[in-house]
């Protein structure tokens, strides 16, 4: 373990809350890039009622997809602290292909398929029309480090996708590989995962959090 040089400030690490946006307005079927959707009612009063458990971390900066359902959530944040909504395109949902606006249920063994082979190390494989991981981890990356390097040693919201979350999770050295893939579960709605660090080096504090005051009660 290298320690700190005597004499010299401890580094400010960079922290990210990076969550999947809220419910859409139709959950039981994919949405893809090619399905720009808003928020379900409930996911928008979700959204708002997080707005202040995320004003409380004291964001230095909110980032959001620049597809709707993303910047639906990430409004309510903005506005209770005080901030812009910034766009980073590069952090839309996977394109699905002919999975777009399917119930789940329709094409089961396509996505399973795709997962089987990705979770083998065939990253590069997708259906046409569709992205693979590689593709994916492509605009990803490139994109978290420039928000990170751009924003090192402050605190930066940023509402993504769930596959988004998911590619990231596995590709940042956090502990989680593409074979861990079914192991890390669905990332859910407003789902919460804290990272801390800078440098290409991240630590993961949290996964799929849910905040105390943001938990429904029973049904």
């Amino acid at each position: 373990m290298h320690g700190q040089t005597e004499g010299q400030p401890e580094p400010v690490l960079t922290r990210v809350w990076l969550l999947r946006h809220a419910e859409t307005a139709d959950p039981t079927v994919f949405h893809g890039a090619e399905s720009d959707i808003g928020l379900s009612e409930r996911g928008q009063r979700l959204a708002e009622e997080l707005a202040p458990w995320i004003a409380a971390q004291r964001p230095d900066c909110i980032y959001a997809s620049g597809m709707r359902r993303a910047r639906d959530t990430a409004a309510p944040f903005a506005r209770t602290c005080g901030l812009p909504v910034q766009v980073e395109p590069d952090l839309y949902e996977r394109r699905v292909g002919v999975l777009t606006r399917q119930p789940f249920h329709a094409f089961d063994g396509l996505w399973e398929e795709t997962l089987r082979r990705w979770i083998a190390g065939e990253t590069g494989f997708a259906p046409e029309g569709a992205e693979s991981f590689d593709e994916i981890q492509a605009r990803v990356l490139p994109a978290w480090q420039r928000l990170t390097n751009r924003h090192a040693g402050q605190t930066l919201v940023v509402v993504a996708h769930g596959v988004v979350c998911k590619v990231l999770l596995t590709s940042l050295g956090v502990g989680f590989g593409i074979a861990d893939w079914k192991r890390l579960g669905s990332v859910e709605n407003l789902g919460l995962h804290e990272l801390v660090g800078g440098a290409g080096r991240w630590q993961l504090l949290r996964l799929n959090y849910r905040p105390p005051t943001h938990r429904e009660p029973p049904a």
